[in-house]
């Protein structure tokens, strides 16, 4: 089962923010040409630059404005992989319905591209883009989520150096999203633009983290059992 993420790297309002400077620099820049090839401008025509320059000093002003009200959106990337989706086979097959709904509404409704759930030392799911290596060995990161129990979100992942540890996301990855799933797994989840998680996403992440743990521990209890 293949999904494909087709992202646009621009920012689609970068020209409209640009577009207020742009043109009182144009404007400012004529005004000021003007006026050199006038050595004696009339009373009327220098009231006329004054009120030209204050109207373009208005439009880059605004245009400065626009950038900080509306600051660029994360540039995106190719993310390096190919498309996987991969259920671990013993699990039961309600839970593995389970597990395909959880990671579908991750990668559809949020900026995770790469996903993977580590439970109980094995991987269960592997979904998104994905290199091929299936390993996953917990690292320093990973082990302060397990210890700790609390989520780690790394928003530019090239920064850290510990980034190593993440071999099995793509290596292009630009934020990762460790969310621990009771003391024995973490959801683990990559995306291609870095700062791209909200506040709101890592609520809803959290959410359904909680839900797999409840499910996968259930089955786990039931497994002596069978």
């Amino acid at each position: 089962m293949f999904f494909k993420f087709g992202m646009s790297k621009s920012d689609p309002n970068r020209i409209l923010r640009l577009l207020p400077i742009a043109v009182g620099t144009i404007a400012g820049s004529l005004l000021f040409i003007n006026r050199l090839l006038t050595p004696n401008p009339s009373d009327f025509q220098a009231r006329s630059d004054a009120l030209g320059v204050i109207a373009c000093a208005i439009l880059i002003l605004t245009g400065l404005l626009w950038q900080r009200i509306q600051p660029r959106l994360p540039e995106r990337v190719d993310l390096m992989g190919d498309e996987q989706f991969e259920l671990a086979p013993h699990l039961s097959e309600s839970l593995q319905t389970e597990l395909a709904w959880a990671s579908h509404l991750l990668l559809t409704n949020t900026v995770t591209r790469s996903l993977i759930l580590w439970y109980n030392g094995e991987v269960l799911v592997r979904r998104g883009i994905l290199p091929a290596k299936r390993e996953v060995t917990p690292g320093p990161i990973l082990q302060r989520v397990l210890d700790t129990q609390k989520p780690v979100y790394l928003v530019v992942l090239k920064v850290y150096p510990g980034r190593i540890e993440f071999d099995y996301l793509p290596e292009n990855t630009q934020g990762v999203i460790c969310q621990p799933l009771g003391q024995k797994g973490a959801l683990i989840l990559g995306a291609n633009a870095p700062r791209s998680y909200t506040r709101q996403d890592e609520q809803w992440i959290a959410a359904i983290a909680e839900k797999l743990d409840y499910n996968l521990s259930q089955q786990q209890d039931e497994a002596p059992s069978r």
